[in-house]
């Protein structure tokens, strides 16, 4: 396993009023499996429907129900280990975490403790500016999830909605190689943009379909590690980093004040910026984990293995490596382009159209742009990539330039409609006669003959020039012609 490789730690510490602290996080991702039944049951994992709609009897634990498992969920927990480069344990077994809640039926969650169907992997992080971190992930294993208590529908009651309850979740575990909210961040939504690749799970946090428990612990550089308390259910990537930051002035303040720090489990708050404490941290033997008498140790084939790898998607790095070398892009349009699978796709169908640098470039600002302002996914996107090719391909061959390429933009947002068709319909087609030009361009040097000598003493003034032709053109006149013939009649 490759150790992490980043900046110097000085950049990463915390000053405290003693001295400087390095922080040490790890995560254990709770990810929901992309799958259309429950982990051990039939019953549907549809999300929003009316409570206990999506319960079997299986689920609600009912005496001498047994549970099957779902044979796509494994599918995906080996999917998503081979994904990270992760040993995949052709033998695993399942076990009982008991322990009680109302949200919890058979008062054990069936898991996976001491054989997980995947072993140990990596995921690099690229943090910019040329600095990438490795961070190990321990394992990941199978696991129910549990329901949902409500305690805000009635002032004396709880309720208890078990629609979740039994549906599959991975909990990817992994090393506590990060170093700062930053690298936190950065490692869960590149590990989430590779679940989305691969289907393995959409990502959604606002759904909590993917949330984070989040360890952390303070120490001086170079000493051990120190106390850890768990961060539960942290379900927002900008959460993640607010409560890593939080805990660790916490826990810097309760020691260089003399104190020692518990370990724990607790909530952060993001409405008041503090976490607090729900409990005492659990250790292995306080579940009383022991392998589920219901369930025979799973196998799986080498060659089952092979072909899930072989069928997987190219993944962002590949990808991104890929934009790089073949269509010329930068690091940084790559890293954009590569971050959902969709967006990387939009991408290569609107280089299509032959400059994939003006097509990225138009994909990132004028599109992302657009559609982060409006709230919008790329697969809400009002403009499509046969749409936005067909404008890059106007202005390749210089039938519109920059100015008119923006209006087009505009009117195929809100309107639609083919670009070629709207270009001549609309007369929007940019003026490439220089006879027509030079006219404008004399206009304007006639009507500014103090302008004239300011320019011939600092060129750069042409631009005013420029300026002043364009906007008398309607936007029209090519801008590369008009610069030459203000050049030339102005002898600069």
């Amino acid at each position: 396993m490759n150790a992490p490789s980043r900046l110097p730690a000085s950049s990463r510490l915390i000053s405290g009023a003693t001295g400087d602290w390095e922080v040490v996080i790890g995560m254990e991702i709770h990810a929901q499996v992309t799958s259309e039944a429950k982990l051990f049951s039939g019953a549907s994992t549809g999300f929003g429907a009316s409570p206990n709609s999506h319960v079997s009897l299986v689920d609600a634990a009912m005496p001498g129900m047994l549970p099957v498992l779902n044979r796509e969920c494994v599918r995906q927990a080996i999917r998503s280990g081979l994904a990270i480069n992760a040993a995949i344990n052709l033998t695993s077994t399942f076990d009982r975490k008991n322990y009680f809640y109302p949200d919890l039926p058979q008062g054990y969650q069936i898991s996976q403790f001491k054989s997980p169907i995947v072993g140990e992997g990596e995921v690099t992080v690229d943090m910019g500016e040329g600095e990438a971190i490795t961070v190990g992930v321990e394992r990941i294993h199978l696991e129910q999830d549990a329901g949902k208590s409500i305690h805000d529908l009635d002032p004396v009651s709880s309720y208890v909605d078990l629609n979740r309850s039994g549906v599959a979740l991975m909990e990817i575990v992994s090393k506590p190689d990060m170093r700062s909210s930053d690298e936190a961040k950065a490692y869960v939504t590149k590990l989430r943009t590779i679940l989305r690749y691969i289907g393995a799970c959409d990502g959604d946090m606002d759904k909590g379909n993917l949330r984070a428990d989040v360890n952390v612990s303070v120490r001086r550089p170079g000493e051990p590690l120190g106390t850890r308390c768990e961060i539960k259910n942290v379900n927002s990537i900008r959460f993640i980093g607010q409560a890593i930051e939080v805990e660790a002035r916490r826990q810097i303040g309760i020691i260089e004040d003399g104190g020692a720090v518990d370990q724990e489990t607790r909530l952060f708050d993001p409405n008041k910026g503090e976490t607090r404490a729900m409990r005492s941290k659990e250790e292995a033997h306080d579940y009383r984990y022991f392998p589920d008498p219901d369930l025979l140790p799973l196998t799986v084939a080498q060659t089952e293995v092979d072909e899930l790898k072989a069928a997987l998607p190219e993944l962002p790095d590949t990808k991104k490596a890929r934009f790089i070398s073949q269509y010329g892009v930068t690091p940084y349009d790559a890293m954009v382009l590569t971050l959902e699978r969709e967006s990387a796709d939009f991408f290569e169908a609107v280089a299509a159209a032959g400059d994939a640098k003006l097509a990225a470039n138009w994909t990132i600002n004028e599109l992302f742009g657009r559609l982060n302002k409006e709230g919008l996914g790329i697969e809400r996107s009002p403009v499509s990539a046969a749409q936005l090719g067909g404008l890059i391909g106007l202005i390749s061959e210089n039938v519109i330039s920059g100015k008119i390429a923006k209006d087009l933009f505009e009117i195929l947002w809100t309107e639609g409609g083919d670009p070629r068709e709207l270009v001549e319909s609309r007369s929007l087609k940019q003026v490439t006669d220089t006879g027509a030009i030079e006219k404008v361009c004399d206009e304007v040097i006639a009507a500014n003959p103090d302008k004239v000598e300011q320019a011939r003493a600092k060129p750069t003034l042409i631009g005013w020039f420029v300026g002043q032709v364009m906007k008398a053109s309607g936007g029209k006149a090519n801008p590369q012609a008009v610069n030459d013939i203000l050049k030339r009649k102005l002898g600069i």
